[in-house]
């Protein structure tokens, strides 16, 4: 089996283009929530977002760009740091060795909402002809083979929130199996629209603290009413070992367990005793034979629901047992928002950053401590730490878990 490390990494994000922008407010607690901008809400109970602003991608044209739905937009920009930052030269390795895996929940539903109205209003006649490559969800994977010209495995995960994680996973397993030299892996999502918010408020999901929206998003805390919708796309490159050495690349970390589980209970609720998502977690620990007791960072999927998080922070101490209490766990999108498909994807790389630079980011919002979530969630300040290995967990609706496990390298 071979040994795969991260080369490369790439943000698009509500805090931050470009992955130091990204955690710098990570680490300073800079949250992204904003009220909506991009369509009129007051018809809607929840009226806030993580919106991408500034976003734009020098390398397609004006035609391009309207031809290419917003979720892959952001897929492309992040993967064009992602490659950037790993410095893999692509004309010098077989493009069959390199492959693309992206993730994302939705696809463009902004296509949808447009089309379907065009159908109702002009008729058929009148749909776009790009309408269906716009809206299928595995065209992210699609354009960024397209843009780098990467012949390898090609295809996306679409796992809900989970979605980025197992794409990152499954990367991981097609070069520690010798099946690739190098995956171009990640997640990405954007629905903040009419349809997206609306289909989320009529679930009860999200929160409806539209008057103060960077406090909304508050993960583990008592007053916690709902998740906070976000967009965007993390991407990186993973590669296997020696190939790296030889070249010289800067090496993140070592990914070396990945845990994915199904809870077989309900389509929306997580399983109340959070077994499968501990078995997630103690699947990727004992893959990359990391102790429970070791210097490890969780980045718990912490979505600031009142299921999700109890449920989670179960699950953790099913796996850690008494060193749970120890542990040092935090929930980036106290920061960030949900950003769904792409959630798992960034936040790994938040996990990878931490390992970086020996330092947890804070969850924000953490004001009144839940007697049901009684861990240490780095409350609203970054906290230096000796991450020697970094945890992160996505948990998607249809009870789909998946655990990824980064080791620092050496």
């Amino acid at each position: 089996m071979k040994r795969v490390v991260i080369t490369g990494c790439g943000v698009v994000s509500p805090v931050g283009i470009g992955k130091e922008a990204f955690w710098d407010s990570l680490i300073k607690g800079k949250s992204g929530i904003g009220k909506i901008t991009r369509f009129d809400t007051k018809d809607f109970d929840s009226q806030i977002a993580g919106e991408v602003r500034n976003f734009e991608l020098p390398f397609l044209s004006s035609k391009d760009i309207r031809r290419t739905p917003r979720f892959a937009q952001f897929a492309l920009g992040a993967a064009q740091e992602a490659i950037e930052d790993c410095g893999l030269n692509l004309e010098k390795i077989d493009p069959y060795k390199i492959g693309v895996i992206v993730g994302s929940g939705i696809g463009s539903l902004e296509t949808v909402e447009k089309e379907h109205k065009t159908l109702m209003e002009k008729g058929p006649r009148k749909l776009s002809p790009f309408m269906i490559p716009m809206l299928i969800t595995n065209e992210a994977a699609g354009h960024v083979a397209i843009r780098f010209g990467l012949k390898g495995i090609n295809f996306c995960t679409v796992t809900a929130c989970a979605s980025g994680a197992h794409a990152i996973g499954e990367g991981y397993r097609a070069i520690k199996q010798d099946k690739a030299t190098a995956m171009v892996c990640g997640g990405t999502e954007a629905c903040i629209c009419p349809l997206g918010v609306g289909g989320f408020c009529a679930l009860k999901a999200l929160s409806k603290r539209n008057d103060e929206p960077q406090r909304a998003s508050r993960p583990f805390d008592r007053q916690r009413d709902g998740f906070v919708m976000a967009e965007g796309s993390g991407m990186i490159v993973l590669e296997e070992l020696e190939h790296a050495k030889k070249r010289g690349a800067v090496i993140y970390g070592e990914i070396s367990g990945y845990g994915a589980t199904c809870d077989a209970y309900h389509i929306t609720a997580p399983d109340p005793e959070g077994i499968a998502a501990s078995k997630a977690m103690s699947v990727a620990l004992d893959e990359g034979e990391v102790s429970r007791d070791s210097n490890i960072y969780l980045n718990a999927h912490g979505t600031s629901t009142q299921l999700n998080d109890k449920t989670e922070t179960k699950a953790i101490k099913n796996t850690f047992g008494s060193y749970a209490e120890s542990l040092v766990i935090s929930s980036t999108k106290s920061i960030t928002g949900h950003t769904l498909g792409a959630a798992g994807a960034i936040e790994f790389i938040a996990c990878c950053l931490a390992i970086r630079d020996k330092i947890v980011p804070p969850t924000i919002n953490y004001e009144e401590p839940d007697p049901e979530c009684d861990l240490n969630y780095t409350p609203n300040k970054a906290k230096e730490y000796d991450v020697k290995a970094a945890l992160s967990n996505s948990l998607g609706f249809g009870g789909h878990n998946a655990t990824l496990l980064v080791k620092e390298f050496k």
